[in-house]
């Protein structure tokens, strides 16, 4: 099966990087040559554009950052789009974290050039890309979906094919809630211990011993417990906006899913505005 694979970021390239030493031809584009190069050494063949990548692929995936990233690569920014390229037959699997509308809206027009798209949300952070132990939570139809499991296996532990098309997306934004909201509130915690002398170890030690803190919140401890002076250099701050750029889109698009539905979520709201806070981002505007 030809794979072509779209957006090599802190993501995408361990993702990708499994494809190929599981046997697909590979293809990849990324706008920072050094992540293609890595992804070459892998066995994957380096794509010169979108559309040469989907016009070497039967399965299309794309891990962008967000939505209007998904339309440039897939409709083209004023010109050919993947979809133009992608022969009839070819499936369009969007990884990236996106409004259920925006998935809906490209199948729409793939399925105009005999294509059609699912969403393959994931799940488990860049350490699980890197060992091949994500989890895919996955919305489309039967086959589809059937089609591209070889695919998500070669990256996963686990592939849960939530229902029809947009509900793997829906799935994602409820995961991600619970996620942030877990995240404010280790951050507060450790703060809390911070200003009252006590040893964060000590608070580690504890929540871990009463089962509150899961392995899942372990993974934020490090960044809550940094003192502030660490936070504070140019390199670190400018990683923590990229964070603080998901947390605030993937929260904006729970609480739109939310609102369509007349569902309130005070406390994804609440979480929503603090997270700068929370990653201890120094911007006034946002405090």
């Amino acid at each position: 099966m030809r794979v072509g694979y779209i957006g090599l970021g802190n993501m995408g390239k361990p993702m990708a990087s499994h494809l190929a030493p599981a046997g697909f031809e590979t293809t990849v584009f990324d706008l920072v040559p050094d992540s293609v190069e890595a992804l070459v050494k892998t066995g994957a063949r380096a794509g010169a554009s979108v559309l040469e990548v989907a016009a070497a692929s039967d399965v299309l995936c794309l891990c962008v950052p967000a939505d209007e990233h998904v339309r440039a690569v897939l409709l083209g920014d004023g010109a050919s789009g993947a979809l133009d390229e992608l022969a009839p037959g070819g499936v369009v699997v969007i990884h990236s974290t996106v409004r259920p509308e925006t998935v809906e809206e490209m199948h729409a027009m793939a399925l105009q050039r005999g294509c059609t798209v699912i969403d393959a949300s994931v799940t488990g952070g860049e350490r699980g890309a890197r060992a091949g132990e994500l989890i895919f939570l996955v919305g489309g139809d039967d086959a589809a979906v059937e089609k591209v499991r070889p695919v998500l296996d070669a990256s996963s532990k686990l592939v849960i094919h939530a229902g029809p098309r947009c509900a793997g997306a829906k799935l994602k934004l409820a995961v991600n809630l619970l996620t942030y909201v877990h995240w404010a509130a280790v951050r507060e915690a450790f703060g809390l211990a911070e200003v009252a002398g006590i040893d964060s170890k000590h608070l580690i030690e504890a929540t871990r011993a009463n089962g509150q803190l899961s392995d899942m919140e372990m993974q934020f401890v490090p960044e809550a417990a940094l003192p502030q002076e660490m936070i504070l250099p140019d390199d670190r701050q400018d990683a923590l906006r990229v964070q603080l750029f998901n947390a605030e889109k993937d929260l904006a698009h729970a609480l739109e899913l939310a609102r369509a539905a007349g569902l309130a979520l005070p406390t994804a709201a609440a979480v929503s505005q603090g997270m700068a806070r929370i990653y201890r981002v120094e911007d006034r505007r946002r405090r």
